[in-house]
């Protein structure tokens, strides 16, 4: 048990430090200035952190679920969860950032571009240069698209998931009206047993005082035939 318990501190320890790495990261892709290169690089290191965060959680979620009491089993998979969604949060914040930072750098390779002959001046650039920066530019484009793209199917898969949650909801509404209507003619049947069986008691006492009148009735006529 203390072994499992080092192991788990271990592994919540890696994930911190992962969680810490990523923001540092982007945090740095937000102020990227350029070139392109550098961006690509800081992406890279991204998902290397992510690959490492996943997997420890993933660790974690192992443990948790080879515990045998139910309670450390059920605050270990809470603290599962807790990094699960943090992990979310921070693969939101790198989209936004590294898109928000290419956006800028295709503006001023743009306006770099653009500006003529003051920019050939000052930079000297060469046609091999142009070239280099309009495939930069264009390749820029298409990993925009493809995390646009990326974007849109996580917001459909958020939809469907969100559907099934409502039928679940609703399904479980409806086990529960059926359950009160049962619970309902419960009631009313226990009710109606009740007054049958005091309805049986009279009865009883009824047919029983009549019973104990005729044979007083009749040991009267025969015992006293006079009287």
């Amino acid at each position: 048990m203390a072994s499992t318990d080092v192991h788990v501190r271990i592994c919540e320890q890696e994930i911190l430090k992962y969680d810490l790495e990523i923001k540092a990261l982007i945090q740095d892709i937000t102020d990227c200035q350029g070139p392109q290169s550098k961006l690509t690089d800081l992406n890279a290191d991204v998902k290397k952190s992510f690959h490492n965060l996943r997997s420890r959680i993933q660790d974690l979620e192992q443990m948790a679920m080879e515990q045998d009491k139910m309670s450390d089993k059920e605050a270990l998979m809470n603290q599962v969860e807790g990094h699960k969604k943090q992990m979310r949060s921070n693969q939101t914040a790198w989209r936004k950032a590294s898109l928000a930072t290419k956006l800028s750098i295709d503006n001023m390779e743009k306006q770099a571009l653009l500006s003529g002959a003051s920019d050939l001046r000052q930079r000297k650039m060469t046609k091999e240069d142009l070239a280099q920066t309009s495939s930069d530019i264009t390749e820029n484009l298409m990993n925009i698209s493809r995390m646009m793209a990326q974007q849109v199917q996580q917001s459909e898969e958020t939809i469907t998931s969100l559907a099934t949650s409502s039928r679940t909801v609703q399904e479980t509404n409806e086990e529960f009206k059926t359950m009160t209507g049962t619970i309902q003619l419960g009631r009313k049947l226990i009710t109606k047993y009740n007054r049958r069986e005091l309805t049986d008691k009279l009865l009883i006492f009824l047919a029983l005082a009549l019973f104990l009148a005729t044979v007083l009735y009749i040991l009267k006529k025969r015992l006293f035939p006079f009287l």
